[in-house]
């Protein structure tokens, strides 16, 4: 596989290739003329407005348009040559069937990109490839063979530190607020970007190690021995066992993974609470676009 990465792509796109491609779909000269005023505008750097001479506004809702117009030509070159690839904005996936193929086509598309285009690639980001060994838009591949698309394990990591960092602030706030108004919104909107994936193992780990992450800040919040003791004793757990597990001297993160934790705060614990499930959520996801396509083909024939 070849992964292909346009090294600053919207800052240095040519206004002139881009105009002119953009040309042959639009005929009317003054949207051809506010097209180039918009990618002429002016941009504030040091206090101070500075005309562009290349790429495109960031940001502007027009901007992934028009890189898509330029790169079609892209597509077009590689559909001629009878490549499969895969390409969103200025990321492209090439598949090939062996490493000597993927050198000579990452040469020959690197050539066609800064000859025809004036685009560079990056050659730091870009690299010839098994596709388990790359990661595209987040996800990347199982190296079965049958390959399955998994979450890639550096959004897994990105995804980790950010619902670290939001359990850290929030360590001495109520658990049914924190899970209700900060951690849902968060949790629904990742597993809706990644229920394409056919691998739950590291779903239902990552949903694992949330609630861990809540039963250490739970233990921590107790503080004392007497009051890890009551607390256990109230969510269910016998005198003598509470007691034990309270004074085992061991610290948070232990407990938060041990049985008595785990028997005190289960997973219907915290579905109670309003966490949501990731597994529980994909499940529900991917249910629903089966019924989704099923129901289509069966009104289709």
């Amino acid at each position: 596989m070849v992964d292909l990465d346009l090294e600053k792509f919207f800052d240095r796109v040519n206004h002139d290739i881009l105009m002119s491609r953009v040309a042959r779909k639009i005929r009317d000269k003054r949207v051809l003329g506010l097209i180039g005023r918009y990618l002429k505008a002016g941009i504030m750097a040091e206090g101070l407005v500075k005309l562009r001479s290349e790429g495109t506004p960031q940001g502007g809702p027009l901007s992934p348009l028009l890189s898509n117009i330029l790169l079609d030509e892209l597509d077009k070159e590689l559909e001629q040559r009878g490549h499969r690839f895969c390409r969103y904005a200025d990321d492209a996936n090439i598949y090939v069937c062996t490493r000597r193929s993927g050198e000579r086509v990452m040469k020959s598309v690197t050539r066609f990109l800064e000859k025809r285009l004036k685009l560079r690639v990056n050659c730091e980001k870009s690299a010839v490839d098994r596709p388990w060994g790359r990661t595209f838009l987040g996800y990347s591949m199982s190296w079965h063979h049958k390959p399955r698309l998994k979450v890639a394990g550096e959004s897994v990591k990105r995804f980790k530190d950010k619902l670290r960092s939001i359990v850290r602030q929030n360590r001495s706030s109520n658990l049914k607020r924190l899970a209700q108004e900060q951690l849902a919104p968060l949790l629904r909107g990742w597993i809706n970007y990644f229920q394409l994936t056919q691998t739950r193992g590291v779903i239902e780990q990552l949903g694992q190690w949330l609630r861990r992450q809540r039963r250490c800040s739970q233990w921590r919040q107790w503080k004392r021995a007497f009051t890890r003791a009551r607390h256990l004793m109230r969510l269910g757990l016998k005198e003598q066992q509470a007691w034990r597990s309270a004074t085992n001297g061991r610290g948070p993160w232990w407990n938060a993974g041990a049985a008595h934790m785990n028997l005190a705060m289960p997973k219907k614990h915290f579905d109670a609470l309003g966490l949501v499930s990731l597994l529980d959520q994909l499940h529900q996801l991917q249910r629903t676009s089966r019924t989704a396509v099923y129901g289509t083909v069966r009104t289709v024939v």
